[in-house]
């Protein structure tokens, strides 16, 4: 299936704008239908910091059995401390670029320094 995907620090997760207190989970209370509740995410962050990481990358993959078996590789941490320093990770964090170098957000990008 793949390798195991591990995050940490979930509990540093930001957001811009107005999302930290406009964006909002749902979650139901006893696990029934109608007792629900709606939380921001604010509150979610401090509640149970991985849970937001965990709802991003769910809504990114393929909806459906193969997408339910891609999210199991998945393990989020709220700290640096986790139980998979057996596996010895290797941290990919340089390896990731902010900036695209090609495709069309690099046009972006050039003409906005441009200006």
């Amino acid at each position: 299936m793949g390798a195991y995907v591990i995050v940490i620090n979930a509990d540093k997760v930001t957001v811009s704008g107005k999302k930290p207190t406009a964006k909002t989970y749902f979650r139901h209370v006893t696990g029934r239908p109608g007792s629900w509740t709606i939380e921001s995410f604010n509150e979610l962050q401090a509640r149970i910091p991985e849970r937001i990481v965990e709802r991003a990358v769910k809504g990114m993959l393929p909806k459906g059995a193969l997408g339910r078996d891609i999210k199991l590789h998945l393990k989020v941490y709220k700290g640096t401390k986790h139980d998979h320093e057996a596996q010895q990770p290797q941290d990919i964090t340089k390896e990731i670029s902010t900036k695209p170098k090609n495709g069309p957000g690099a046009a972006v990008l050039k003409a906005a320094r441009a200006k």
